[in-house]
């Protein structure tokens, strides 16, 4: 008789929702995902295919240009694009998140300036703020610095990872050192202004087209309109949730993906991983609603902590989900045919545990957490 799993259904809020990807959109997605790993000749198209699909709009008030809902629905798109592509997903956060660092600006008119061309997918949004998390979090410096200057500031310093930086153009977040009687802001730069100077693209051993280089700032002049939020320290924190929430879309789309794999291949061949699939795909669903039940009800952006163990869990499922896609493909996992899915999902699993915050960096801050209230 075949075995029966132990595991309590799961109940409908944890099901897989419904993909919001169109099928044009899914269709290009999955022919084009090798090449989206491995080069950049298609890598401008992303951001256009995303738009038209109205996947920015997503999470986006509809009094702003958006489709309604909120920063869960935006992940759960991500998630969608990662289960195509992990590069495209990048791509997507980078831009959702410059999207919601406006949404949560109190610079309305900044928004009003912006959201149209990114919404339309006219113009890329790169997040930039990943040496502002490490800062939040007593890593690292600020890399930029920001001096005043007739009725706004002059950027200098370097952003060594940014994503999402299309050579066609793109608006940067980054959060930039003032002066010893003002705190750190965060603002905004286009890589129109002179001074700005975008890298070739970083030589990274996948998700090579996501358009992802350094950004070089030198006297770089903004406005103080440019100004997202004139204290880092506060609005730091207040998007972070949805910062990581974004991200996390991510692991959950690849998880996805190679647990669906997995399960069919051991079906078909009657393997013995059924169950420790199934296990791990109940494990994924149920950590996805913790994550979205804290960003809806706001408690992590007091409680940081139950959030970085949520993006550890994560990341450690989609490790462990291509590690079951591989045992469920044995041997021929090592061969080399004209499309290997396995192999993308295997280099695109390696740069989960590295995105910034890395699992070490948030791991050092549990320490410190842990240790503060022990």
């Amino acid at each position: 008789m075949p075995q029966t799993s132990s595991l309590t259904p799961l109940s409908p809020r944890l099901h897989h929702p419904p993909s919001q990807l169109d099928a044009d959109l899914a269709q290009w997605l999955a022919a084009h995902a090798d090449d989206l790993n491995r080069n950049d000749a298609v890598s401008e198209e992303v951001v256009p295919r995303l738009a038209r699909a109205g996947l920015f709009a997503i999470g986006v008030p509809t009094a702003q240009g958006g489709a309604g809902g909120d920063v869960r629905d935006a992940t759960q798109a991500i998630s969608d694009v990662a289960e195509h592509s992990l590069a495209a997903a990048f791509a997507f956060w980078g831009q959702r998140s410059f999207i919601e660092y406006l949404l949560q600006s109190p610079n309305r008119a900044l928004a009003e300036r912006r959201l149209p061309a990114l919404l339309a997918g006219e113009h890329a949004g790169a997040s930039g703020l990943s040496n502002a998390m490490k800062f939040l979090g007593g890593i690292e410096s600020l890399q930029v610095t920001a001096q005043a200057h007739a009725d706004g500031w002059r950027l200098h310093g370097k952003l060594p990872w940014v994503t999402n930086l299309s050579r066609a153009g793109f608006v940067t977040a980054a959060a930039v050192a003032t002066t010893a009687e003002r705190p750190p802001m965060v603002v905004a730069f286009d890589s129109a202004l002179p001074g700005v100077e975008r890298s070739d693209d970083l030589d990274l051993i996948a998700l090579r087209g996501s358009n992802t280089a350094a950004i070089a700032l030198k006297n770089v002049a903004i406005d103080a309109a440019d100004v997202l939020h004139e204290d880092a320290r506060r609005y730091l924190p207040q998007v972070r949730p949805a910062f990581l929430s974004l991200q996390c879309g991510m692991s959950i789309g690849l998880s996805r993906a190679s647990l669906h794999e997995a399960l069919a291949l051991s079906e078909a061949r009657r393997g013995a991983l059924g169950d420790t699939i199934r296990a791990l795909q109940h494990d994924l669903q149920a950590t996805v609603e913790q994550l979205l039940d804290g960003v809806a009800d706001g408690r992590f952006q007091a409680q940081a902590a139950p959030l970085f163990r949520l993006r550890i869990r994560l990341a450690e499922i989609a490790l462990q989900a291509v590690g079951l896609e591989l045992q469920a493909k044995g041997g021929s996992a090592y061969l080399m045919p004209h499309k290997n899915d396995f192999l993308r999902r295997w280099t695109e699993a390696a740069f989960v545990p590295v995105v910034t915050p890395s699992l070490t960096q948030l791991q050092a801050e549990l320490q410190r957490h842990d240790a503060a209230h022990a």
